[in-house]
């Protein structure tokens, strides 16, 4: 094997290490990037639509989309140049943390339909069932007819 064949393949090798390094590093953002579990159960809302808001605004992934864009970057490039002696590792963490992402956005749409019908429930609900006027008027008019 000439010194040139040999140095190639070296150079390969450090390259490979340094894109699945890349790849561990992105994953590894993208998670820290995810929102605290506590910021997503704890809240110190006084009222239900307070509470959605906050829960809203704990529902992003903020940069963990774009770790994650970065992660399968560099494993789809380190694959297709087959640098990878064993990948399994890194896509199935790349595949967890696409569905924690899904699931993050799922929740985060759902909560959004609740932040913005719960204040029309609440207003049907206020307006609902018998006149409260009404129902003084005429409680007042039983009084009257009782006491004559």
């Amino acid at each position: 094997m000439s010194q040139a064949t040999f140095g190639d393949d070296e150079l390969f090798g450090e390259a490979a290490s340094e894109m699945r390094e890349d790849v561990e590093s992105s994953l590894a953002d993208a998670w820290s990037a995810l929102p605290d579990a506590d910021d997503v159960w704890e809240t110190d809302a006084d009222n239900v639509l307070g509470a959605l808001n906050g829960l809203n605004s704990a529902l992003n992934a903020g940069d963990a989309e774009d770790h994650l864009r970065d992660a399968k970057k560099w494993f789809t490039m380190g694959q297709r140049a087959d640098a990878f002696d064993d990948a399994d590792d890194l896509e199935k963490d790349i595949s967890d943390l696409e569905d924690t992402i899904a699931d993050i956005s799922d929740a985060g749409e759902q909560v959004g339909e609740l932040t913005s019908t719960i204040p029309a429930l609440r207003g049907t609900l206020e307006d609902a069932g018998p006149d409260t006027e009404d129902t003084d008027e005429t409680d007042a008019a039983g009084e009257d007819e009782a006491e004559a």
